[in-house]
C-alpha cells in the first residue's frame, strides 16, 4: 500500500516563513533589549516597551475601571439586585468608559477616554496612581481633552532623573531657548515672545540659580541686551557681567536703572506710535530696537524696607517693575523675576507684579505661601505638585501658565560654565547708553554698539 505525502500549499509556506521571521526578530529584540535600552532608549521603547504597555492596558482596562469605581451597571435595577445578593459586590459585566487608540510618545503613551454619564475628570485623577501601578509605568497624568473626554498620559520612565543638556548650535530662534526637559520627555523651551514675563521661585539649593544659568546660556549667543538687578551686591549675576549691558548691585542703583528702562520704553513707544504699529515687531527691520531681557535676582531685597527712606525706594522699585511688566512685552523689554520666597508680606507691589507675570516656575520652597503666590492663582493641581518636590530633586520644578502646567527639570549649567559662556559672547553685548549712564559703564569688557537688529538675526 502506497502512502502519498501531502504537499504544503503556498499560503501555508508563507505563514510558516512569517512565523519563523517573527520568532527570530522577537528573540533578537529580547536578547538585545538591555543594550538597546541603555544606548538607544527611544528605539527600545518603540520596539519593545510600547507594545508590551499596550497589551497591559488592554488586559487590565476593564478590571481596573471596575476596581477604581469607574464602571457602572448597564441597568440601574441590576445594581440594586447585585448589591442585595452579593453583599455590595459590583454587578456582573459592568459598562466601562470607552477608550480610544493608544498613541506612543518619546517615553510613554497617551489615549483619550470618553466619560460615562455622571463622571467627571477628577474621578480619573484619583485613579491615576492605580493606573500607574497596574501598567508598571513611572507616572500617569489625567487632563481634560475636551468636554466629556479626558486624556490619559503615561510616562514609562522618569525623564527628569538625568536630563542631558543639548549642544549649543548657534543663536537659535530669537528670545527662545531650551533650558531643560519636561516630564513628557520633550525639551523644556522658554519662549519670551510667547510668554514675555516669568516668575521663578525656589529655596536655597533647589535649582533656581541653575535655571538662571541655563537661561543666560541660551540668551548669550543671541543678539539681545541682558540687564541684571542683584541687590545682594551682585554676588549672583556678576558671573555674567561681561555679557550684561548694565548691572545694578543695590536698591539705589536698581531704582535708577528701572527709571532708565522706563525712559527707554517711552522712547520706543514714541517710535511705534509714529510708525503706526502696536509693537516693535511691526517696525521695519532696520528700525527695530534691540530686545532687552531684565533679570532680577532675589526680588525680596527690592521690596523689604527697614525705615521710611528705604520704604520710598522699595515703592519706587515696585512701581518701576509693574510698569515695565505692563508695557514691556510690546516694546521689547522682558522680565525674569527670581526669589527664594515671594509673599504678600512684601507689600501690595508684589501682588500687582505677580499678576503681570504670565509664566511661573516653582522649585522646592520652604513655605507654602511662596508656592501659593507662584501657582495658586493659575492651577491648584500645579500647587499640589510643587509641594511634593523632595529636597534631593534639585532642578526639578513645576512650571505653569495660562496654557496649563508641567513638571520639568533644568539642565545642569554650572557657574563656571555660565561664566565661560558669558565671556565667549561678551563681544555681542549691546551698548545702551541710557542704561549705562544710570549705573555706570560695565566693567567686564568691551561692548559692541548695536542699536538695531534684524527680525531673525
Amino acid at each position: 500500500m502506497t502512502v502519498l505525502a501531502s504537499t504544503p500549499s503556498a499560503g501555508e509556506t508563507w505563514l510558516s516563513r512569517f512565523l519563523v521571521v517573527a520568532a527570530v526578530l522577537a528573540s533578537g529584540l529580547l536578547l538585545a533589549g538591555p543594550a538597546l535600552r541603555r544606548h538607544y532608549p527611544a528605539a527600545w521603547w518603540l520596539c519593545l516597551g510600547f507594545p508590551v504597555a499596550c497589551l497591559r492596558v488592554a488586559r487590565t482596562w476593564r478590571p481596573l475601571m471596575a476596581g477604581c469605581g469607574l464602571a457602572v451597571s448597564r441597568k440601574a435595577a441590576l445594581t440594586v439586585v447585585s448589591g442585595l445578593l452579593s453583599h455590595g459586590a459590583p454587578p456582573p459585566h459592568p459598562r466601562v468608559p470607552r477608550r480610544g487608540g493608544i498613541r506612543p510618545t518619546a517615553f510613554g503613551f497617551w489615549f483619550p477616554v470618553r466619560l460615562l454619564p455622571g463622571q467627571v475628570p477628577e474621578d480619573f485623577v484619583k485613579a491615576a496612581p492605580a493606573m500607574a501601578h497596574d501598567w508598571r509605568v513611572h507616572a500617569v497624568r489625567v487632563t481634560t481633552l475636551e468636554p466629556g473626554v479626558v486624556r490619559i498620559t503615561a510616562t514609562a520612565v522618569d525623564p527628569l532623573r538625568e536630563p542631558r543638556a543639548p549642544k549649543q548650535r548657534g543663536a537659535g530662534h530669537l528670545l527662545r531657548m531650551v533650558v531643560g526637559v519636561l516630564e513628557s520627555g520633550v525639551p523644556w523651551v522658554v519662549d519670551l515672545r510667547k510668554i514675555p514675563h516669568w516668575l521663578i521661585v525656589g529655596a536655597t539649593r533647589s535649582g533656581k540659580s541653575t535655571l538662571i544659568n541655563a537661561l543666560v546660556a541660551g540668551l548669550a549667543p543671541q543678539p539681545v541686551a541682558l540687564v541684571g538687578i542683584d541687590c545682594k551686591g551682585g554676588m549672583e549675576l556678576s558671573l555674567y557681567e561681561r555679557r550684561l549691558s548694565a548691572l545694578a548691585t543695590d536698591r539705589t542703583q536698581a531704582v535708577k536703572l528701572l527709571a532708565a528702562l522706563m525712559d527707554l520704553t517711552s522712547d520706543r513707544m514714541a517710535v511705534c506710535r509714529a510708525a503706526r504699529v502696536r509693537n516693535i515687531w511691526g517696525l521695519p527691520d532696520e528700525e527695530r530696537p534691540v530686545p532687552v531681557v531684565v533679570i532680577v535676582d532675589e526680588i525680596a531685597e527690592l521690596f523689604l524696607a527697614a525705615n521710611r527712606n528705604e520704604k520710598d525706594e522699595a515703592q519706587a522699585a515696585a512701581t518701576g517693575l509693574v510698569r515695565l511688566a505692563q508695557l514691556g512685552a510690546a516694546l521689547g523689554v522682558y522680565l525674569v523675576i527670581a526669589g527664594q520666597r515671594v509673599g504678600s508680606d512684601l507689600g501690595p507691589g508684589v501682588t500687582a507684579l505677580r499678576a503681570q507675570l504670565g509664566g511661573r516656575i516653582c522649585h522646592r520652597v520652604t513655605d507654602s505661601s511662596t508656592a501659593e503666590m507662584a501657582l495658586g492663582d493659575l492651577n491648584p493641581d500645579a500647587l499640589e505638585a510643587a509641594q511634593t518636590i523632595a529636597p534631593d530633586q534639585a532642578g526639578t520644578a513645576v512650571l505653569a501658565s495660562a496654557d496649563g502646567w508641567e513638571r520639568a527639570r533644568s539642565h545642569l549649567v554650572s557657574e563656571e560654565r555660565a561664566e565661560e559662556i558669558a565671556a565667549t559672547y561678551a563681544h555681542l553685548t549691546p551698548h545702551l547708553p541710557e542704561l549705562a549712564d544710570a549705573v555706570g559703564e560695565p566693567t567686564g569688557g568691551t561692548t559692541v554698539h548695536l542699536e538695531r537688529l534684524d527680525r531673525n538675526a
